[in-house]
C-alpha cells in the first residue's frame, strides 16, 4: 500500500541516506536530476564548511602553543 505515488510501501524501513534521498526527490517534485544536484551542491557546502572549521582549529591549536610556548625539560639536580 502506497501513501503517495514517489513513497515506497509503509511496511518498508528506509535506511537513512534512502529517507535523506527521498526528501530531496520530494522538495524538487519528482525531478530525480534536480534532486541529485540539490543533494551533491549541499553535500559540498558541508564538507567546505568542516574544511574551514577544521583549518580554523588548526590555527587556534597553534597559536595556542607559539603564546604558550614549549616547557623546556630541566635535568635534575637531586644526585
Amino acid at each position: 500500500m502506497h501513501a503517495h505515488p514517489h513513497e515506497p510501501p509503509v511496511e518498508i524501513r528506509l535506511s537513512e541516506a534512502e529517507r535523506i534521498a527521498l526528501a530531496y526527490h520530494r522538495a524538487a517534485h519528482g525531478n530525480a536530476w534536480t534532486a541529485l544536484v540539490r543533494a551533491v551542491e549541499d553535500a559540498l557546502a558541508d564538507l567546505a564548511e568542516a574544511e574551514r572549521r577544521t583549518m580554523q582549529r588548526d590555527r587556534l591549536i597553534s597559536r595556542g602553543y607559539i603564546r604558550g610556548g614549549v616547557p623546556v625539560a630541566r635535568a635534575s639536580t637531586a644526585s
